[in-house]
């Protein structure tokens, strides 16, 4: 059996829900005056960048997730649920079972059914407008062992972008070490397509739980790969965006210790607006900074690159855009062979947005139409391997148009 799991990428929750609450912390980062949080994102990359007081002086906020935003609104609710057989229970473990029935088309819908109404069986629930489902966690609890199976775990596709996913998994964390104080590990079958997702929450290929604690009370499942995750006693899971935000902090501080980019140098009187500057020449070595950033006189020697063409250009856009996209997470890089075992078995001509990129820095793309086939083949090879469908299959016929409308509008401007 295969395709256990659709998730979403990670947000920070603020919800009090079922006696899981975040406390409602408050997420900012303390940042130097001088400096704006897009030049502190590039520092912190190693990018050296003229850090000039920010227009207002004031950093700007950090941008929500929409999961978010909801579940401060009241839009969604999160809820744990098992078949107590009351009324309110068996319509949200409907809605879940329908979920995953959906999100996991290649799992059998009788066993969805029967494990998600099993009364050893748990569950949380997103809930939206009343009683819709649109994310759940289905697991099985081992208390006397101290892990649990995650059985069933999916968002509907419809809000995946949102973050959900990761919203869940922090709630779900923290509602396990309530429910069960020594429970400390998850076991899971990954979806070899969720393998990535797993790895972002904390889990691991590296099963270091000893195989005799878990081994007879949990499924197999063919094609999937076994993940475990371990949680840490001293982290408040939904408290996660601010102790990131110390830990960036922290680095941030180091970075400003040990190098001096974040340093403003006064610019040079010469070159005024008024244009009176025109035709000035500048020896390099009077630049305040200049030298302090490392530059050296042998570096004007250094030959300039061609310069690309306006349809070179629109190329490079194009892909930046595509790279972008909220639905492109599964085209990014090559697929892994040794994680999807078949793939390079049903497509033997691969491609991915990352092979594009390099094909475009080497100029291998003397004209639009190769960068576009290029584009088409990730696609077509998408709905080649998985089901018509499927959330793969979804998102390609949606990015592709996408693509096709960025190139009419480009061909509209050239006419």
């Amino acid at each position: 059996m295969k395709s256990k799991t659709q998730s979403a990428p990670t947000a920070q929750p603020k919800v009090e829900t079922n006696g899981v609450s975040n406390g409602g912390y408050d997420t900012k980062v303390k940042v130097e005056e001088k400096m704006d949080e897009s030049q502190l994102t590039r520092l912190a990359t190693g990018v050296t960048v003229d850090a000039g007081p920010s227009s207002s002086g004031i950093a700007p906020s950090r941008t929500e997730k929409a999961a978010v935003v909801e579940l401060r609104k009241g839009i969604i609710q999160i809820t744990a649920v098992e078949n107590d057989r009351q009324p309110r229970s068996l319509v949200i473990l409907t809605g879940l079972k329908t979920l995953f029935q959906t999100q996991l088309p290649k799992m059998p819908r009788e066993y969805i059914a029967r494990l998600v109404y099993d009364s050893n069986s748990k569950a949380l629930a997103i809930i939206k407008r009343g009683y819709k489902v649109v994310g759940g966690i289905c697991y099985r609890p081992f208390p006397h062992r101290g892990f649990a199976e995650i059985v069933f775990f999916a968002t509907a596709s419809v809000d995946q972008v949102k973050g959900y996913g990761g919203m869940l998994m922090d709630h779900f964390k923290t509602h396990i070490r309530q429910t069960y104080p020594t429970m400390m590990h998850f076991l899971t079958y990954a979806d070899n397509y969720a393998v990535g997702y797993f790895r972002k929450q904390g889990f691991s290929k590296d099963i270091t739980l000893d195989r005799s604690v878990w081994a007879g009370y949990i499924k197999d499942y063919e094609g999937g790969t076994i993940m475990q995750c371990t949680m840490l006693r001293k982290v408040n899971y939904l408290d996660k965006a601010n102790i990131i935000a110390q830990q960036r902090e922290a680095i941030l501080t180091k970075i400003r210790e040990m190098s001096k980019s974040h340093i403003v140098y006064p610019g040079l009187t010469q070159f005024m607006d008024d244009g009176s500057a025109g035709g000035l020449k500048i020896d390099p070595k009077d630049v305040p900074g200049l030298r302090e950033s490392g530059w050296t006189p042998s570096m004007d020697t250094n030959v300039r690159s061609t310069p690309r063409s306006a349809e070179q250009n629109f190329m490079q856009r194009l892909l930046t855009d595509l790279q972008g996209h909220p639905l492109a997470w599964a085209f990014l890089y090559p697929v892994n062979g040794e994680e999807v075992v078949d793939y390079y078995e049903v497509i033997r001509k691969p491609m991915d947005f990352s092979t594009m990129q390099q094909k475009l820095e080497r100029n291998q793309y003397t004209e639009l139409k190769s960068f576009v086939d290029d584009a088409h083949l990730v696609f077509d090879n998408c709905r080649l391997y998985n089901p018509e469908g499927s959330i793969y299959a979804k998102n390609a016929t949606k990015l592709e148009k996408f693509m096709k409308e960025q190139l009419a509008e480009y061909a509209k401007r050239e006419s």
